[in-house]
């Protein structure tokens, strides 16, 4: 088949600018600081190139610049759902499926547009008919397939609010996280299959039915049942439940007749978790406009991902791997909002334990004509140490960029991948492929920086701040610096910031989170300099950033003490919540070493009650708690026994000064011994650095 023209998506957007607007400009550069400065533009252009129809007549973009509570298209309407199935008819007519997945066991589906229409609308109105309304939670317990996607289409059709836990998840880790938002409905599975290991998960619904008051329905996908008789068990062991098959099995005239509610912009859409370094993890709301908005802006224009039946990007197929307990799940499944073939698998992508196999996702990419690659950092980094060989996974040739997150990907890893497309290219974009290298959050649902097909790339480099995104990075003084390394932060607000946090009492838990690092009023001027602190504050996003004078950006870690491993973020609360459940232990602290250009290393330490000694089998029983209470991906790499865990006078945990010791940085620059409450322990940790290094 021959290669589409692909012209730059971020051209084609700028080729319309100069038309229907008549602005013209110089460079980037120049594009990116009119769309920080001049948000009402910016964003009202967005709505209108993609014809999202959220504007109402005449009506403004933002009426109140003020963070947080900025107020975005207001009177405006919205619904996700409503703008991924605009694209049945057309995909269809064209010939390309809406999703294309894989799991480890070679199950290969394919899943039409109008079937994709036809099965939310059946959930859709199974969901009204138990009673499930607007502003109504529903929870999810599923792995990365395609009913997945289809329970949360059928969800936020209706209004309800969509939230979803990996099955990878503990009991207590999924509790931690749907207590707070009270389901009436949950949608879950019996099992999933991980590392040619199949793991039930009927157990864990049982103890969710039992944990959550609220739950009035439970919806039942038989996901490793793979026999009548074996589906017949799964739903009486989980009973009383509908059966996800059954429900969506439905064909009839109110199916054909469903269509996704309008609702209001700020509509709730989906509760995402960002966990901290106290207390439970944090119940993110988004709302539906500002998500569908910053999903189209990143998705098509930066990460340059084109609809599959436009003739510039005919057959596009995009894949990005994760699991549904990392904002991109959200990312992957935002590319059917353009009328884009998503293609996804569920499985370990480095093969099992026995026998690893970091060619897998590789080869599901050539047997499935993936156009568009995405993953996290640390994948090619296995990839890299593994010697996978790419001239031996199938035919490539299709695959016309690479994308990455996660976590800082470094300049080996990405000479790796070039290098590999260069020695099988196949036609001129892999000779030098393009990366996508992106860094944002779940936090707003998006991406601060990101990528450019036009601009140079440089191996551990992102390649620009990504439009509408006033991103900064700051010196302890609070002031922008270029070539200097500092606090990530975001001056201007983007549609996709949280609405709020569920049950945060007058926004002071999300205010904490983002907005208390800086005087309300400094630094928000649109272009540079102060307002007056009815401007509110501007985010802090806890990331280490450096600016470089052309533009592009390196993101070196995280400037908190969040565990990031792979992408997937922890607080460091939950894990001493599953280490100080067992009665050996009296005090914990966990540090994350991740960095550019280093592999994360997370060490645990562990103060032990007197007469017990940290051997291997309580070694064990610690990788354990963490294991069956939060996920595999969270077992420390080291525990170590300590007199004590340093602290402050006011009794809090010194995480990020031994973090920074850790990575290098002198005692004296890192840690006050007049603040803290134990000066005298820090000799122990100064020496393990010593060793570190």
């Amino acid at each position: 088949m021959p290669q589409p023209p692909n012209i730059p998506q971020i051209r084609r957007y700028t080729d319309w600018l100069a038309t229907h607007r008549g602005l013209r400009f110089e460079d980037y550069p120049a594009l990116w600081r009119w769309s920080v400065t001049d948000l009402e533009a910016f964003w009202g252009s967005v709505d209108e190139y993609f014809s999202l129809q959220m504007r109402p007549e005449g009506g403004r973009v933002l009426a109140a610049n003020t963070m947080p509570g900025t107020h975005w298209f207001p009177g405006g309407r919205a619904n996700y759902a409503r703008q991924v199935l605009r694209h049945v008819a057309p995909a269809h007519a064209a010939g390309m499926p809406a999703l294309i997945s894989r799991n480890e066991k070679g199950l290969a589906r394919e899943l039409g547009w109008p079937e994709l229409q036809r099965q939310v609308a059946a959930l859709a109105l199974h969901l009204r008919e138990q009673g499930v309304r607007r502003g109504d939670r529903v929870a999810a317990y599923l792995p990365n397939i395609p009913e997945t996607a289809i329970a949360f289409l059928a969800v936020v059709s209706i209004g309800a609010v969509w939230s979803v836990c990996a099955p990878d998840m503990g009991t207590n880790a999924v509790l931690d996280r749907f207590r707070q938002i009270e389901p009436v409905a949950l949608i879950a599975c019996d099992g999933v299959t991980y590392g040619q290991r199949d793991i039930d998960r009927l157990g864990v619904v049982a103890e969710l039915r039992a944990a959550l008051p609220t739950l009035r329905h439970v919806v039942l996908h038989t996901n490793l049942a793979d026999t009548p008789e074996a589906k017949a068990r799964a739903l009486a062991q989980a009973a009383p439940c509908a059966h996800f098959e059954a429900v969506c099995a439905r064909d009839d005239a109110a199916t054909a007749a469903f269509e996704p509610e309008w609702l209001p912009f700020d509509h709730p859409l989906w509760i995402v978790y960002s966990s901290g370094t106290t207390g439970l993890p944090k119940p993110i709301v988004h709302g539906h406009g500002g998500t569908v908005l910053v999903g189209m802006a990143l998705k098509i224009l930066h990460n340059d991902i084109g609809c599959s039946y436009d003739p510039n990007n005919w057959g596009e197929r995009y894949h990005w791997y994760s699991s549904t307990g990392w904002v991109m799940w959200n990312a992957q499944v935002s590319g059917l909002l353009n009328g884009t073939t998503c293609v996804i698998y569920d499985g370990n992508p480095g093969g099992s334990k026995d026998r690893p196999d970091w060619t897998t996702l590789w080869r599901f990419a050539a047997e499935t004509g993936v156009s568009f690659f995405g993953a996290g950092a640390a994948f090619y980094a296995n990839c890299l140490k593994a010697g996978v060989d790419l001239s031996t996974c199938g035919d490539l040739s299709r695959v016309r960029a690479l994308g990455s997150t996660g976590s800082p990907l470094s300049e080996d890893a990405q000479r790796w991948g070039s290098a590999q497309f260069a020695a099988i290219a196949a036609n001129p974009a892999q000779h030098d492929i393009w990366w996508c290298n992106i860094s944002g959050g779940t936090d707003f649902a998006g991406a601060f920086i990101g990528g450019h097909r036009e601009l140079p790339q440089v191996p551990g480099r992102m390649q620009c701040r990504l439009l509408g995104c006033a991103v900064e990075s700051w010196n302890e003084q609070g002031q922008a610096v270029i070539d200097e390394v500092g606090e990530l932060v975001c001056v201007q607000p983007i549609p996709s910031m949280p609405l709020h946090f569920v049950g945060d009492v007058d926004n002071r838990r999300l205010i904490g989170s983002y907005f208390d690092a800086y005087p309300p009023g400094h630094g928000r001027k649109p272009g540079g300099g102060d307002l007056g602190p009815e401007a509110g504050a501007v985010w802090r996003h806890g990331d280490w950033l450096r600016i470089l004078p052309d533009g592009s950006c390196v993101i070196y870690g995280r400037s908190d003490a969040t565990i990031n491993r792979h992408g997937l973020r922890m607080g460091t609360s939950e894990i001493y919540s599953a280490v100080e459940a067992l009665p050996e232990v009296l005090d914990s602290m966990v540090v994350d070493l991740e960095y550019l250009g280093r592999e994360s290393w997370m060490p645990l330490f562990v103060v032990l009650r007197e007469g017990h000694t940290l051997d291997d089998a309580l070694r064990e029983r610690l990788r354990g708690a963490i294991r069956s209470a939060l996920s595999p991906r969270f077992v420390p790499d080291a525990i170590y026994q300590v007199a004590e865990i340093p602290r402050t006078l006011s009794g809090k945990k010194q995480e990020l000064p031994i973090k920074k010791l850790l990575l290098g940085q002198p005692i004296e620059k890192v840690i006050n011994r007049e603040a803290m409450a134990n000066p005298g322990c820090l000799d122990w940790y100064v020496q393990l650095a010593r060793e570190r290094a």
